[in-house]
Formats: structure tokens, C-alpha cells, sequence
């Protein structure tokens, strides 16, 4: 009867199998009725009393190919194996899967499978229980397909083949070897195996250092308290002494003198010459800059008298209070808008999901978004994730702010928490505290942070930092101190060092960033960053360099540069352009797709080793 077990009882089988020995414990089989794990326990519980007598070198757990479950219907079962003979049975097991030349059954469009397919989908649905069941996602054990009906086809030399034409007693004889030569190479080099059942099985060897250190030394702004919080403008993140000598200057007398100006209409100026629209664009961005200036220093004179008069002659809303008249007025409601919308891939069609996602800016300090995947499938839904960002007020004296992205699709889970709160101390230092949460390979680290950032002269600010990383049963410590000096308006040098240990290991990290403004910057957009950087770790040193330039070219184009390299001569070059004007400068992307059909074509010089 092929429905009924061949097997009563447990029983010990020894052998000659090509001149070797191979001894045999043959189980009845086990049931995956949850109802039947009671007799599943008696018969595992038989089982191991072989087991402990003579440990078995290879496990073969036996199921049949052909069988269509598409779930985790085995589960309980094979719960039940682990928890009677302990999860170490499954590192030595062998996935044996019968009735291998049994033809493959129809898929979801109607047609036949392709035999290759249904061996991945049977072996994938088993490996995956059998993780799950032992409780480490690293196990991979390996399959193999047997047949013994004797109507099997057969190959000249009288061996059992499969369809695709193996001879599956073979392979299966060459997995039992292969498992037993590595278990033992194993057991010679007494490689010790972390425990397979805690955080399901992921644990580093080794903790990123590099990674942590990289992340400690990088500037952080320090929250501050808006004007509705009871803040003050005053400080804000511009740096007012910057702008200590700002006067009347001949730009603002300049602007207050010009004629009056009128724009044109488009017909109006669909009948201009080539030469009087430029001269009339020309005419009006001079105009634009000239008032953007004016309003620019208005705003930081308005922030300096803010600060040296404070927040008492102040309302809530940063403005000064004249012979009460604002108290009068009740003050002005939060109007909701639309926030942009999500920018569409530059190619798309109707079943774009952005317009699903349209909401109101939300008149409170908590901001909640979708998150876009914008490497999903077509026509899919795109949005995987969800961020949330608050900025609040602690006891209306110390400011803090939140930010968590979680992100989720079917096969993995990641989070990102950015939280911080600082305090002033004085009016030239405040410290800051964080608790940070990142997805570290399938690991989260957990991240307390902290940080007093003083001025020491005009010019110059001075911050030390402490960091403690938690990943796992892994706990890092790390160091830094950063100095930012200003030299003039347009020059600013930030100069960081720092070190990470963990596990009496150490990673050392250095980095220097330059950074050179435009004349008239914010009005200007040109910016020039030069960065350097250090990382020692073991005996490995790397060393980068990164430069990256922004800056206008003619009225409607922008253009920037960035250029990479580190010690291995290694690097990239990219260049962005921009522009509402010359769009025939789309057809330079055209030039690397040319470049690369080219070199597809053309047949590649044969290259010699010695």
C-alpha cells in the first residue's frame, strides 16, 4: 500500500555501499496532522535513544516532490522534531524529495511547470520551514531528488536518471560525502559556531566600526526653540557676527533709486528682436537680485535687534508689539495647503499611484508621509513605508526633535528612528542627547549619543561627542571632537576626529570639509565643498577625496560637479545639469548609452595572466 507506512518501528540498518560501511537508522514516518504529534513524540523520543547511542553523520529528512502545498503546513512538525532532538539535527540534514520523475503539474496560467521550477518552489517551501523551525535563518540545507519506481528511465550504464537527466543515486551519495568531509575539516579546526537560536541566528563576527564611526563623526545641528515654542530668531542657525559690519550700503540705495519697472506680457514679448529680450531678462534678474539683497539684510538687522532686545518686547509671532495694536488682532489661523506631490520617474504612465497620496500640510508639529520605493515594480503600488517627524517642546525650555521611518514590503523590515533634545547653556554652548535606531545588515543598533558644542572666540566652535552603540550582545564606545572655524564670509574649514572601539578592536576616523560660498550667497547659489577623510581599522587605511561644485551657467541653467577618489585610485565623476531653457541638453545622456552599445560591439582584446 503506498498510502501506508513500510516502516513500524525504528530500526537499525548496516551496509557495504562501494567499499564503505554506512549504517542506517530507518524511522517510521511522521505525520504533520497536528492532531498526531502525540505519536510524532513517541516515535522521535525512539528515536534519539539511537541517536545517543551513535550520533547520526547525515540526516536525511524525506518528503515528496509532487506533493502541492504552497504553505507552511509542515511547520508544526517540524517544531516538534526540534524541540525532541534539539535544533543541532538540522546542520547535517539532507532535504531527500521522492517521487522525482513525476510530471509537473499545471501553473497559475494553465500551462505545465517547467521541472526546474517546481524543484526550486518545493525546495524553497522546506528550507524555509526548517529555518523557521530551528530558529536560524542561515540554514541552507541542500536538497536531493530520488526515484525508485521501477519504470524510472535508465541511462547505458543501467543507473536511475531523472528528467533532467542525473543519476540521483550519484548525487545523493556525493551530498552524504561532502557533508561528512566538512563536518569533520570543521571539527579539526574547532570553528566555534555561534548560538544558531539567538536573535535568529544574525550576530556579526565583527561589528561595523567603520560604519559607527563614519555616523558619529558627522555634523549635527542642534534643535532650537521656534517662536511659537517661545524661541527667540535671534538664534537661529545664521551666524549674525558674520554680518556685524552690514550698513546702508549702495546696493540698497541703488535699488531705491531705480524707475519704476513693468513687466511684460507673453505677447508682449513674443514681439521683441533677440536682442531686446535679453536685454529685457537681463534688466530683471538684475532687479530680483538687487531687491533679494535688500530683503535678505533687512531680515538679518531684524534678527539682531531681536536678539539684543530679547523675546519680551515680543509676540508670538516674532513681531515688535506697537502701542499694543497687535494685541487687539487675534492671531492669524494656520491655513491648511497641499503639500507637493511625489515626483513622477521620468518615465510613467496612467497607473502611476502618486495622486493617491495628495494630502494637507497638517496644521500640527507632527508631519507624517508615505514612503516611495522608487525601485519597485511597474504598476505597482510604490509605497512601502511610512515617516513621521515631530518637533516639540519640552517643558517649554528644551527643544527636541523626532524623526522615524519604518519601511516594510514582504520579505524585509527596516527602521530608522533620528531623535535628539538639546539645551542652552549660556549664550555661547548647548549640549545635545540622542537616541538614534539603524538597520545594520538584518540587525538593529541602538544608539545613545551626546554632545556640548561651545564657542571659544568669534570665529570658532569647538564640539566633543560621545557615542554607545548597542548591536546585539556587541556594545561600541566611541569618541569625537569637531572644530568649525570661519575665515570671512565665504570661507568656512570643519575638521573632525574621532575613535570607535568595541571588542578590543579599534577604528580611528579623521575628516576635513572646506567649504567656499558665493559673494552674494544665499542670493547666490554657487558653493564649492572639498572634503577629506581618514579611516584606519586593523591594518587598513583608506583615504578619500571628495570635491563637489554648483553654479549657474547663464540665466536658466545650473551644473554641478562632483568628483571622488580614494588610495585604491578608484573613483567617480558626476555630472548634473539643469536647465528651463536649452532642453536640446537632454541629448548629452544619449552619449555614455552610445558609448556603452559601442563597446558591446566591439570585440574585446584577448588579455594574458602571467
Amino acid at each position: 500500500d503506498a498510502f501506508s507506512s513500510a516502516t513500524n518501528s525504528v530500526r537499525e540498518i548496516v551496509g557495504n555501499v562501494d567499499g564503505v560501511q554506512i549504517r542506517i537508522i530507518d524511522t517510521p514516518g511522521l505525520r504533520p496532522n497536528v492532531m498526531d504529534q502525540g505519536s510524532n513524540r513517541k516515535i522521535l523520543a525512539s528515536v534519539k535513544k539511537y541517536t545517543k547511542r551513535c550520533p547520526p553523520d547525515i540526516v536525511l529528512y524525506v518528503d515528496r516532490l509532487d506533493s502541492l502545498s504552497r504553505d507552511l503546513n509542515d511547520l508544526p512538525l517540524l517544531k516538534t522534531i526540534t524541540s525532541v532532538l534539539g535544533s543541532s539535527i538540522w546542520f547535517n540534514a539532507i532535504v531527500a524529495l521522492t517521487h522525482a520523475a513525476s510530471a509537473p503539474p499545471e501553473g497559475l496560467n494553465g500551462a505545465p511547470m517547467t521541472y526546474e521550477v517546481l524543484m526550486a518552489q518545493r525546495s524553497h517551501i522546506i528550507q524555509q520551514s526548517i529555518r523557521q523551525a530551528a530558529g536560524d535563518m542561515r540554514l541552507m540545507n541542500p536538497v536531493a531528488l530520488v526515484e525508485n519506481h521501477p519504470s524510472c528511465r535508465r541511462n547505458r550504464e543501467g543507473q536511475k536518471v531523472l528528467p533532467n537527466g542525473q543519476s540521483w543515486r550519484h548525487q545523493m551519495l556525493l551530498l552524504c560525502y561532502s557533508s561528512k568531509i566538512l563536518s569533520e575539516a570543521n571539527s579539526l579546526l574547532k570553528l566555534q559556531d555561534p548560538n544558531p537560536g539567538k536573535l535568529f541566528g544574525f550576530r556579526f563576527r565583527s561589528p561595523p566600526l567603520p560604519f559607527l564611526l563614519s555616523s558619529l563623526l558627522q555634523s549635527r545641528a542642534h534643535p532650537k526653540l521656534s517662536p511659537d515654542q517661545g524661541g527667540n530668531e535671534g538664534d537661529s542657525d545664521i551666524d549674525l557676527d558674520d554680518y556685524s559690519d552690514i550698513e546702508q550700503d549702495e546696493d540698497e540705495e541703488e535699488y531705491d533709486q531705480l524707475p519704476p519697472f513693468k513687466p511684460l506680457t507673453k505677447s508682449q514679448l513674443a514681439r521683441l528682436t533677440k536682442e531686446q529680450k535679453n536685454a529685457y531678462f537681463d534688466e530683471y534678474d538684475y532687479r530680483v537680485k538687487l531687491l533679494q539683497k535688500k530683503q535678505w539684510k533687512d531680515e538679518i538687522r531684524r534678527l539682531k535687534e531681536m536678539k539684543k532686545r530679547g523675546k519680551t518686547d515680543m509676540d508670538a509671532y516674532g513681531y515688535a508689539n506697537i502701542a499694543g495694536e497687535n494685541d487687539l488682532d487675534p492671531p492669524p489661523e494656520n491655513v491648511s495647503v497641499p503639500l507637493p506631490d511625489m515626483v513622477l520617474p521620468p518615465s510613467f504612465d496612467c497607473d502611476n499611484p502618486t495622486y493617491r497620496y495628495r494630502f494637507l500640510e497638517p496644521t500640527s508639529t507632527v508631519l507624517a508621509r508615505p514612503v516611495l520605493d522608487a525601485h519597485g515594480w511597474d504598476h505597482d503600488c510604490g509605497y512601502d513605508g511610512v515617516s513621521v517627524e515631530e518637533t516639540l517642546a519640552l517643558l517649554n525650555k528644551f527643544p527636541a526633535n523626532m524623526a522615524v521611518q519604518v519601511t516594510k514590503d514582504k520579505k524585509e523590515f527596516s527602521i530608522h528612528l533620528d531623535s535628539s533634545i538639546s539645551a542652552k547653556l549660556g549664550e555661547d554652548a548647548s549640549s545635545l542627547a540622542g537616541f538614534d535606531i539603524q538597520t545594520v545588515g538584518r540587525q538593529l543598533a541602538y544608539i545613545l549619543r551626546g554632545e556640548t558644542k561651545f564657542k571659544n572666540i568669534k570665529k570658532n566652535k569647538t564640539t566633543g561627542g560621545f557615542s554607545v552603540t548597542f548591536l546585539g550582545d556587541i556594545v561600541a564606545t566611541g569618541l569625537k571632537v569637531e572644530d568649525q572655524l570661519s575665515l570671512g564670509k565665504r570661507l568656512a574649514l570643519v575638521a573632525s576626529t574621532g575613535a570607535m572601539r568595541a571588542q578590543g578592536d579599534t577604528a580611528y576616523g579623521a575628516n576635513l570639509e572646506a567649504r567656499l560660498k558665493d559673494k552674494d550667497y544665499p542670493i547666490g547659489q554657487s558653493l564649492s565643498t572639498l572634503g577629506l577623510s581618514l579611516m584606519k581599522w586593523r591594518r587598513d587605511l583608506a583615504l578619500g577625496a571628495n570635491l563637489q561644485s554648483q553654479f549657474s551657467i547663464g540665466r536658466g541653467s545650473k551644473m554641478v560637479v562632483r568628483l571622488g577618489l580614494n588610495n585604491k585610485l578608484s573613483g567617480q565623476i558626476t555630472v548634473r545639469t539643469s536647465t528651463s531653457e536649452q532642453v536640446q541638453i537632454a541629448l548629452l545622456g544619449l552619449i555614455p548609452v552610445a558609448a556603452s552599445i559601442y563597446r558591446s560591439f566591439r570585440p574585446s582584446e584577448p588579455s594574458f595572466a602571467y
